[in-house]
Formats: C-alpha cells, sequence, structure tokens
C-alpha cells in the first residue's frame, strides 16, 4: 500500500510539473514572434539610418541635393525614426512582460496568492505592448509609402 502511495504522489508530482511547463512554453511562442518584430523593426530602423548616413555624405560631398529640398527627406526619416523607436519599445516591453509572466507562472507553482492577478496583468500588458508596437510600425509603414509615392509623383511630373 506504501508503494502504491508514493508512486502515486510521485505520478501526481510529475504531472504537476509537465502541466508547470506545458503552461510555461505557451508565453515563449508569443517571445519567438517578438523577437521576429523586433528583428523586422531593428531591419527597418537601419536603412532609415543608411538613407540618413547617405544624405548627410551627399551634403558633405557636395552633390546636389533633390529639387524637393533636403528638409522634406531629413522630416520624414525623423517620423519613421521616431515611430520605429517606439515599436521597439513597445515590442521589447511586451518581450519583459512575456518573461514576468513565465516566471509567475513558475512561482505560482510554489503557492504564491495572487498569481492569477499578476499572470493576467503581466500577460496583459505583455499584449498591450505588442499592440501599440505593431500600431507604431504601421505608422512607420505610412510614412515610408507617403514618402515613397511623393518621390514617385515627383519624378514623374514633367521638367519645366
Amino acid at each position: 500500500m506504501l508503494t502504491s502511495t508514493l508512486g502515486a504522489i510521485s505520478g501526481n508530482a510529475i504531472e504537476g510539473s509537465a502541466h508547470l511547463i506545458q503552461l510555461a512554453l505557451t508565453p515563449v511562442f508569443l517571445l519567438t514572434a517578438i523577437a521576429g518584430f523586433l528583428n523586422v523593426f531593428t531591419g527597418r530602423l537601419a536603412r532609415v539610418a543608411d538613407r540618413v548616413n547617405a544624405l548627410v555624405r551627399a551634403r558633405h560631398d557636395g552633390q546636389k541635393l533633390p529639387p524637393q529640398g533636403l528638409s522634406a527627406d531629413v522630416a520624414s526619416l525623423r517620423r519613421r525614426t521616431l515611430a520605429l523607436q517606439g515599436a521597439v519599445l513597445f515590442c521589447g516591453a511586451a518581450g519583459a512582460f512575456t518573461c514576468a509572466a513565465t516566471l509567475t507562472i513558475f512561482l505560482g507553482s510554489l503557492g504564491a496568492e495572487l498569481t492569477s492577478v499578476l499572470l493576467f496583468l503581466e500577460f496583459g500588458v505583455a499584449l498591450l505592448s505588442l499592440l501599440a508596437s505593431l500600431g507604431f510600425f504601421v505608422a512607420e509603414m505610412l510614412i515610408a509609402t507617403r514618402a515613397m509615392f511623393d518621390e514617385i509623383a515627383h519624378d514623374v511630373e514633367p521638367k519645366a
């Protein structure tokens, strides 16, 4: 009888541990998506930085600047940079809160009283941060698209 009781306890402990690991793995998938978003955001930020460097280099080399002026390009690049900074900031916050939610899952197994409320808040803030990050990314895409259309329209206009 004692052997069967010990077997049941260790079986329950293993099942409980396996369930805890399953719960903790769920946020890891969100972390993977967040890492992918951060990769996209930083890649776009690098392209903006390359464009800024090219404009600065052209100005210092005395090359002819676009007829619409340098200020239009710089203003667009500045708005894009700010939007991408917001996207990276909120995406990083989403990752941090997702990690905190994962840690809370593990600490909750130790018997913390407020685990469910804390877990709900952390995961909720992570999702809201991710939504804000995506909103900033959409704003950056709209700014970039507008600048591209302006450049195309300028190139298509008849020369006087």
